[in-house]
């Protein structure tokens, strides 16, 4: 199953029997190479929060107290995202008014494509590189403290989460793709409205 190139679609993190993160993207281009989308300012996006306002950052979904997916506006840059078929993370190029700023890695499962969009789970673990390719863990911390719970990972996942991190820095450190400029000047096509969330989002 393929998507359309303009089709509006949503990318959805799972932790266990929760949507945790919903964002709706435009599709770039979608073959062999992976599934590139487009995520402007202003653009859908949700995440969970419990009803005294934690986050997914702040405690695991298990432990909140009624957990609901809250729609906003995504803020600060627009995002190009790589989403390369069994590949344990996406890369994003972060574009501020329209200037390639850098990009995030985010570490997480290989995705799978559902009606509508594609699902995955974050890993927590996140690598921040800037335009001239220094880069530096993010949420290290968040991420070590989840090492056990059944939700998210054990030692050996853990350890293999951070293994892809490691393979990851070495493409970004040699300048490789994606790193190697691919992109940079990416512009929107025209025409192009802002992604918005299907109906009955949650």
């Amino acid at each position: 199953m393929r998507f359309e190139v303009g089709q509006t679609i949503t990318r959805s993190y799972l932790r266990g029997s929760w949507r945790t993160w919903a964002q709706a993207m435009r599709v770039v281009a979608d073959d062999d190479d992976g599934l590139v989308l487009w995520q402007p300012v202003g653009a859908d996006f949700a995440t969970i929060v419990d009803a005294d306002g934690k986050t997914g950052h702040d405690l695991s979904p298990a432990r909140m107290r009624e957990p609901r997916l809250v729609s906003r506006r995504w803020e600060h840059v627009d995002l190009l995202m790589l989403m390369r078929p069994g590949a344990a993370h996406s890369v994003w190029w972060m574009f501020a008014d329209g200037v390639f700023d850098g990009w995030y890695v985010n570490l997480e499962a290989p995705f799978a494509r559902v009606d509508g969009g594609v699902v995955t789970t974050d890993s927590v673990l996140d690598i921040v590189v800037t335009a001239g390719r220094d880069w530096r863990w993010k949420d290290a911390a968040e991420f070590d403290g989840h090492i056990g719970d059944p939700l998210y990972y054990d030692r050996a996942g853990a350890a293999a989460i951070r293994a892809e991190g490691d393979r990851v820095v070495k493409l970004i450190e040699a300048g490789d793709f994606p790193f190697d400029g691919t992109h940079t000047g990416f512009r929107a096509g025209s025409g192009w409205d802002t992604p918005r969330f299907p109906e009955g989002i949650r």
